[in-house]
């Protein structure tokens, strides 16, 4: 095959032409910044407004409910310091988990070292959290549980709607970090009892750089970001109107398109889970096997190193990852696949592989029959696999 592979859109996806098409004009044409009052700048103001709306339909909001950020990152530390700040009378106790992203992890240690408390929940070997946990970690003092919905490197879908409902009944503010689930599978921030809620444009076909922040009406949280009166005085700095215009569109179409787009990226998702765990012996299967994003297929395969996968897949045009986007580049082994339960050697083996609705049944079985070859090859040049094989043969 002598196409590119792409199978990397956890860490980031093509903008789609309908969402292109969408923003070229606010480049160029209509291009006048939306807190202007001349006529000329209405136009813009009238796209970021359609823009708002469509981002809050997707997850059932009020369009006055979104705010638009730089992306998932920033939203993240939005969400933890703003209400860390301003909850902070109430007390200095926040709950997440050991899988999040970076963005709240270290924010979390951020706030650490600022005399902020947290307690990170374990998971069990799919990845998900335990609710009687939550319930137990939850005190007089707790102000916030940010809980991330799917993650982004083993795919599990976390119980947010269970999550939601213990934050509520507790009167404790419930944030979710949404930036591999929004557009991807269904949300409704009113069912889940979201109060505080992060999305991405560039994992669902939009734009990079740009990212929405859902915080309901009637959550008191502060400003992140100060020096001017845009979104509604809690996000200074001018507008990325083209940036917003493409969220708007991608997350329109994400909206439209979802359910068929997800049964076929299943059903693909399925294909190469079979084929892997049928065809390559000593491979685990990551994350829940039924509670995962669509488009997600994580594994370790023992005995070898993921990097070196990864070069030789590149080589063909294949393009996966061994972890998450952000941390693909460090010699640490990912702490999602240590917080499951690991060991070290067995979770440096990983690859992961994320689909998208143009992945075909053909590029995939290319990929599975590639990496069988590559598989063999590298333990064969193993000493671990070849200390194992000796013992496997001295035991039969």
């Amino acid at each position: 095959m002598n196409k590119m592979i792409y199978l990397d859109n956890a860490a980031t996806t093509p903008v789609s032409e309908a969402v292109l098409d969408e923003m070229l004009p606010f480049f160029r044409q209509t291009y006048g910044n939306p807190a202007a009052v001349y006529t000329f700048a209405s136009e813009a103001r009238k796209a970021v407004d359609r823009a708002r709306q469509q981002a809050a339909e997707l997850i059932g909001a009020n369009s006055e409910e979104i705010y638009f950020t730089g992306g998932g990152s920033e939203s993240d530390n939005w969400a933890l310091i703003a209400t860390a700040q301003a909850y902070a009378e109430k007390g200095k106790h926040i709950i997440t988990s050991k899988i999040e992203h970076h963005a709240v992890l270290h924010t979390c240690e951020f706030l650490e070292k600022q005399g902020y408390e947290v307690t990170y929940l374990d998971v069990d070997e799919d990845g998900k959290i335990s609710l009687e946990a939550l319930k137990a970690a939850i005190r007089p003092d707790t102000i916030l549980i940010s809980i991330m919905m799917a993650n982004n490197e083993i795919g599990t879908i976390e119980p947010i709607a269970e999550i939601g409902k213990i934050a509520r009944e507790h009167s404790v503010l419930f944030h979710t970090d949404a930036v591999q689930a929004y557009g991807h599978i269904p949300i409704s921030v009113d069912d889940m009892n979201i109060d505080m809620l992060s999305a991405s444009g560039h994992k669902l076909n939009g734009p990079k750089g740009i990212g929405i922040m859902y915080i309901r009406k009637g959550v008191k949280i502060r400003s992140f970001i100060h020096g001017g009166a845009q979104e509604r005085n809690r996000r200074a700095g001018t507008l990325n109107v083209p940036g917003i215009v493409g969220f708007g569109k991608a997350a329109e179409i994400a909206r439209e398109t979802m359910e068929e787009r997800s049964r076929r990226e299943i059903e693909v998702r399925d294909h190469l889970i079979a084929r892997i765990l049928d065809e390559i012996p000593h491979v685990r299967l990551n994350g829940h096997k039924t509670d995962r994003l669509p488009n997600n297929a994580n594994f370790c395969f023992r005995f070898i190193e993921g990097e070196s996968m990864l070069i030789l897949l590149d080589q063909l045009g294949i393009y996966a990852s061994s972890g998450s986007a952000c941390t693909s580049g460090a010699l640490n082994p990912s702490h999602v696949l240590l917080a499951i339960g690991l060991p070290h050697e067995i979770a440096h083996g990983s690859l992961r592989i994320t689909l998208s609705e143009e992945t075909t049944m053909e590029e995939i079985d290319f990929v599975v029959d590639e990496l069988k070859k590559i598989i063999k090859r590298l333990r064969d040049m193993s000493p671990l696999y070849e200390d194992f094989a000796r013992a496997q043969k001295d035991t039969e």
